[in-house]
């Protein structure tokens, strides 16, 4: 971590780390370009590895890339973490976009 931290500018340093293993209060300031390769069942887990790099600190622009393969299982996971926003945002906001879904559907 530390050479990733401390490497030159002009060099392209490259630090892989699953989404799942990089931890709680990781903090990726050093970083500007994620990329998500492994669409996870909780969006919130590929929120706050994007947010790593979106630390105090930070000087330079985040752009994150979500790869996703066509016709495999990745697709039916983005679907699912789309439905869990929908689902989220309708509790919190309290829009009645909940209505008509089942429990099942919760």
């Amino acid at each position: 971590m530390k050479t990733f931290i401390e490497s030159p500018a002009d060099t392209c340093p490259l630090l892989l780390i699953s989404l799942m293993s990089g931890g709680e209060g990781l903090n990726l300031q050093a970083a500007n370009h994620i990329f998500l390769l492994d669409p996870w069942w909780n969006p919130a887990v590929e929120q706050q590895a994007t947010q790593r790099a979106h630390r105090l600190g930070q000087i330079k622009r985040v752009q994150v890339v979500k790869m996703v393969t066509k016709d495999t299982i990745e697709e039916r996971i983005v679907a699912l973490q789309d439905k869990k926003r929908a689902v989220c945002r309708g509790i919190i906001d309290g829009d009645g976009s909940l209505e008509g879904l089942s429990l099942e559907d919760i």
